[in-house]
């Protein structure tokens, strides 16, 4: 994970997120209220989010945030944060322990840790995941 996370209170704007999100070259932020993290805003939430809606640079930044912020803990599997971020449809994850955030996961991070696994590890993964593929698509009867 990347432990450095950028943050900013929700009353904040779309165009002083932004600004915030280029000067540190990230492409996310974790939206606050009172300290706590409430959201996150992505460059996709820009892209979608206030093009679609024809928002203006002022529009608020809690407005366009993806909230309740989808997240893990520090203590969280590698594989289930992985499954978490597939199954929700999502690139980056927030690690938050309490109402701490610790840091983020994105895709390019697991992709990092799975150009290190050995090939029995990766049959694991596979498995895993045909698992998961055959429980989704089991009828009930």
């Amino acid at each position: 994970m990347t432990k450095s996370i950028l943050s900013i209170e929700s009353s904040a704007t779309a165009k002083e997120a932004a600004k915030k999100m280029e000067s540190f070259d990230v492409g996310s932020i974790i939206v606050l209220e009172n300290n706590t993290p409430v959201g996150i805003v992505t460059e996709r939430d820009f892209a979608i989010k206030m093009v679609a809606r024809e928002l203006n640079y002022d529009t608020k930044i809690r407005e366009i945030m993806s909230s309740p912020i989808i997240h893990v803990a520090s203590d969280k599997p590698v594989l289930e944060v992985a499954t978490l971020m597939s199954k929700e449809k999502i690139r980056r994850i927030p690690v938050i322990d309490g109402t701490d955030v610790s840091g983020i996961i994105t895709a390019t991070d697991l992709l990092n840790i799975f150009t290190l696994c050995t090939e029995e590890d990766m049959k694991k993964i596979y498995y895993n995941f045909l698992a998961k593929i055959y429980d989704h698509n089991i009828p009930t009867l």
